[in-house]
C-alpha cells in the first residue's frame, strides 16, 4: 500500500483589498477616499527567488501558486508541499516535491509582457504548442448578454476604489469565481491557483472574463487552464489573435452592453439575439444620397 502524501501546509494571509486616505475634492472639501491597496510580494520557489509581484494581497497563496503554474514552473498540484506568506517580510515561500528538469533554462529566458504592472513570461511559453486540446465550447449571443449583466454585481473593489482589473471563471451565464487585483495577470493567476487549491467550484468553467486587454499572455494563460472562450470589455492585440487561432480560443472583445467583437468564431457563436440597428439621422441619409 503506497504511503499517504502529507497534507499541503498553507497560510491564510489575506489582507484588505482597499485602504483609505485623506483627499481634498474639487469643492475644497476634505474627506476619506478608498483606494486600491498595492503590496510587494517576493516569491521564493524551493529557496530560489523567482519574482516580486505587486498585488492587492486579497488571496496571496492562490496568486503565487497560479503564477508558478501559469509560468510552467509547477507541473501538478500534487507537487505542492507548502505555501507560506509572511507580510512582515513581504515574502511567499513555495516548497515543492518536484521541479521541472529544465528549471534553470526556463528562468534564464524572460519576456516582459504588456500586462498591467509589468507581467512576465518565463521559458519561451509564448512559443509552446504542446497544450491539451481545448473543448469546443459553444456560445450563444443571448448567453453572452446575460453573463455580462450578471458580472455587473462583482467588481466591488473597482466600484469603491478603482485602479484594479477583474477576472472571472464562468459556466455559461453563471459566475463561478471572481478576483480583482492591480494587474489582470495577477487576477488570472489567482484564479488558476484557486483551481489547484480547490478554493472554488471552478473546475468546469467554460468561459473566462477579464476587464483587461486580450493579449498573448491572457490567451496563453486561459488556454493553459483548459478554457476556450475568452471575453473582455477591452480590445485585443495582434499576438493575442495569433495565439487564439493557434490554440482554438474564441475571443469576444469590447463586450459591453449589446456591443462586442467576435474573433476566431469557428462556427461556435450562435447569433440568437441580434439587436436592432440604430436608425440613421436625416443628415446622414442626405449625406449618403
Amino acid at each position: 500500500m503506497p504511503a499517504l502524501q502529507p497534507a499541503l501546509q498553507i497560510s491564510r494571509a489575506r489582507l484588505p483589498a482597499t485602504t483609505e486616505i485623506s483627499i481634498v475634492d474639487e469643492y475644497g472639501d476634505a474627506r476619506q477616499q478608498a483606494i486600491a491597496a498595492e503590496r510587494a510580494l517576493t516569491v521564493y520557489l524551493n529557496k530560489r527567488e523567482i519574482v516580486t509581484l505587486m498585488t492587492l494581497g486579497d488571496d496571496p497563496e492562490a496568486l503565487v501558486v497560479g503564477y508558478l503554474r501559469n509560468q510552467g514552473l509547477l507541473r501538478a498540484a500534487a507537487d505542492l508541499a507548502a505555501v507560506q506568506v509572511d507580510w512582515e517580510v513581504e515574502a511567499a515561500v513555495v516548497i515543492t516535491r518536484h521541479l521541472p528538469e529544465d528549471l534553470e533554462a526556463r528562468l534564464s529566458t524572460r519576456t516582459v509582457t504588456t500586462g498591467c504592472g509589468q507581467g512576465t513570461v518565463f521559458g519561451k511559453l509564448l512559443d509552446q504548442t504542446a497544450l491539451t486540446a481545448l473543448p469546443d465550447t459553444q456560445l450563444a449571443q443571448s448567453t453572452l448578454y446575460q453573463l455580462l449583466q450578471n458580472l455587473n454585481a462583482y467588481n466591488e473593489t473597482y466600484r469603491s476604489a478603482g485602479a484594479v482589473h477583474g477576472c472571472a471563471l464562468c459556466r455559461q451565464t453563471e459566475v463561478l469565481d471572481f478576483v480583482e487585483d492591480v494587474g489582470r495577470h495577477n487576477a488570472v493567476d489567482t484564479l488558476a491557483g484557486r483551481q489547484w487549491l480547490q478554493q472554488a467550484d471552478s473546475a468546469d468553467a467554460d468561459i473566462f472574463y477579464t476587464t483587461g486587454r486580450l493579449t498573448s499572455e491572457m490567451v496563453l494563460k486561459v488556454a493553459q487552464m483548459g478554457i476556450s472562450v475568452l471575453v473582455s470589455r477591452s480590445g485585443v492585440t495582434q499576438k493575442g489573435v495569433e495565439l487564439a487561432e493557434r490554440f482554438g480560443v474564441l475571443l469576444i472583445a469590447r463586450a459591453k452592453g449589446r456591443h462586442f467583437q467576435a474573433i476566431n468564431t469557428q462556427n461556435r457563436l450562435a447569433l440568437d439575439a441580434i439587436p436592432s440597428r440604430p436608425s440613421q439621422s436625416r443628415s446622414s441619409k442626405e449625406a449618403s444620397s
